[in-house]
């Protein structure tokens, strides 16, 4: 990070006394330009098959207190060509830590991670996920918390109080990737009496014993993943509306390396009014160095979901396998490619693919590309509804 201002903060104190504090402020952050394009003509009369949007992600940082106070803000905001819904901006985080010998308290907005697995991450709960912004996931929203963690011999563990519950975001009627009948997020019903400002709250434990990684975590409040619930909108119109539950969430992730074998595994069982069920996903990454006398490396990747609810479950990883092998070229511009496919056990004619693909082109751009491919010809399955949704997507990152 570049600095970017130094603000002295002065403190008076009675009989004339001041204390000088240097609090030096970083701002970096990110920008894109991102073309979508659809391999085939949608579904629905209101979509296109190509999408235009940019992003633009600042990032301000400070610290004081000789470094055991600090301040971080990561914002961000995307306007999206096509999409109205996919056109938004969130605070991703908006955190003050304070740091003691061997403890931590945080509060704020924050994003906090959790789990091991390459194709799944089913541990992960406290942040919702923006489901606007990609089909893998991997974007969340900002969370309002208060964090306290200890560090200790024994590990480190964590208590969340989660005040405020963030609501998924889904495409709207001109979108891709969605189903035939639009989810109404102005109409979202709650479990709880308290509907979003539901005091959630979670603790998690996590340690490193010999070559073995574990982490276990429990979560308490309302789901992050939204059941759906047919309905009329106020024009009469059949709409989805999510309905967010209360549920209890044990977990478990561990990860293990064995020479060159990385092994991982997350496992969860949830407990709600209407369902209690475990799921879990598993496998191995096994990592080729220097390929045929090169300079390049191939981890090749393998691992297994499983779902107990099988077809009830809103997930479409019930009894899935993933394949993937991720090729690092070791370059200066660090060059990677990772290639994936994902096959339903039950269902021979369901899977879906993918492809990562980045590389620098100087300090500060950068280009990637991502592509999702769907198969479906079974319409009970989630996947079904993107079965004409494969894409691909050109980005150009630029890094301040």
């Amino acid at each position: 990070m570049t600095p970017f201002k130094c603000l002295p903060l002065i403190l008076v104190i009675a009989g004339g006394l001041s204390l000088s504090v240097q609090a030096e402020i970083e701002y970096t952050g990110s920008a894109a330009l991102e073309q979508r394009y659809y391999l085939q003509d949608a579904l629905y009369p209101q979509q296109s098959r190509d999408d235009l949007s940019v992003y633009f992600a600042p990032e301000i940082y400070t610290s004081f207190n000789d470094g055991s106070d600090s301040v971080l803000f990561r914002g961000f905001y995307r306007l999206d060509q096509r999409d109205q819904e996919r056109t938004h901006g969130d605070i991703r985080e908006l955190m003050w830590s304070h740091v003691g010998d061997d403890w931590e308290v945080k509060t704020g907005i924050g994003k906090v991670f959790w789990g091991q697995t390459e194709s799944l991450h089913l541990v992960d709960i406290i942040n919702q996920t923006d489901a606007i912004e990609s089909i893998d996931g991997e974007d969340k929203l900002g969370q309002p918390m208060l964090a306290v963690s200890l560090y200790k011999d024994w590990g480190n563990f964590t208590a969340f109080a989660l005040p405020y519950f963030r609501e998924r975001t889904f495409s709207g009627v001109d979108g891709r990737l969605r189903g035939i009948v639009p989810i109404d997020t102005d109409n979202v019903l709650y479990e709880s009496q308290d509907e979003e400002k539901s005091l959630d709250w979670a603790l998690r434990w996590q340690h490193t014993l010999g070559d073995w990684e574990v982490g276990l975590s429990y979560f308490e409040g309302t789901s992050r993943e939204p059941d759906f619930v047919p309905g009329l909108n106020a024009q009469n119109e059949v709409v989805i509306r999510p309905y967010y539950a209360q549920i209890e969430q044990f977990g478990l992730d561990v990860l293990t390396i064995v020479d060159a074998w990385l092994f991982k595994l997350e496992a969860i069982q949830r407990q709600s009014a209407t369902q209690d069920y475990w799921a879990m996903v598993g496998g191995f990454e096994y990592t080729s160095v220097g390929v045929l006398g090169s300079g390049y490396d191939i981890g090749w990747l393998m691992e297994y979901q499983y779902d107990d609810r099988q077809e009830l479950a809103n997930s479409a990883a019930q009894n899935d396998v993933m394949f993937g092998a991720r090729w690092a070229l070791n370059d200066f511009d660090g060059t990677s490619i990772l290639v994936g496919m994902v096959q339903d056990l039950d269902n021979s004619g369901v899977r879906s693919g993918f492809v990562e693909a980045s590389s620098r082109i100087n300090d500060h751009w950068k280009w990637r590309l991502d592509a999702y491919l769907f198969s479906s010809d079974e319409p009970t399955e989630p996947s079904y509804t993107f079965r004409r949704d494969d894409y691909m997507q050109f980005s150009l990152e630029y890094y301040f």
